[in-house]
């Protein structure tokens, strides 16, 4: 019989953990996460001062937190990439090219929304 895992808060606290630790590799090794949560940080409280109003607030703000995100995504797969092995592999290049196109996508995301609300400040979302 399978013994079974965490459950209810115990479980919590523990994925919490396992959050943290992650939060704290994508700071210390990843120069790209670094640069992207200081946007971030940067952002959010400008777009507190550039919003009209609650939902262009939300709409400046939800773009950086994919950023952060899919930088989060981008780092896992070069580091289950890496330690497969240093040798060149198409399908590992593939993986780590497509890693970067989902930071690259959520940037042109985030300049769109930034740019189309700065330009036409009352277009409705």
């Amino acid at each position: 019989m399978a013994k079974p895992g965490k459950t209810g808060i115990k479980r919590i606290i523990a994925a919490t953990g396992y959050s943290w630790l992650g939060l704290k590799a994508a700071w210390k090794y990843e120069a790209a996460f670094r640069q992207e949560l200081m946007l971030a940080l940067i952002g959010i409280p400008l777009a507190y001062y550039l919003a009209a109003d609650l939902n262009q607030l939300l709409w400046l703000i939800l773009p950086l937190f994919i950023l952060v995100m899919a930088e989060l995504i981008n780092s896992a797969i070069e580091a289950a990439i890496d330690r497969i092995g240093d040798e060149h592999h198409e399908l590992s290049g593939r993986a780590k090219d497509m890693g970067s196109a989902i930071v690259f996508v959520a940037l042109c995301l985030l300049a769109t929304i930034w740019s189309l609300i700065l330009v036409f400040p009352t277009l409705i979302f």
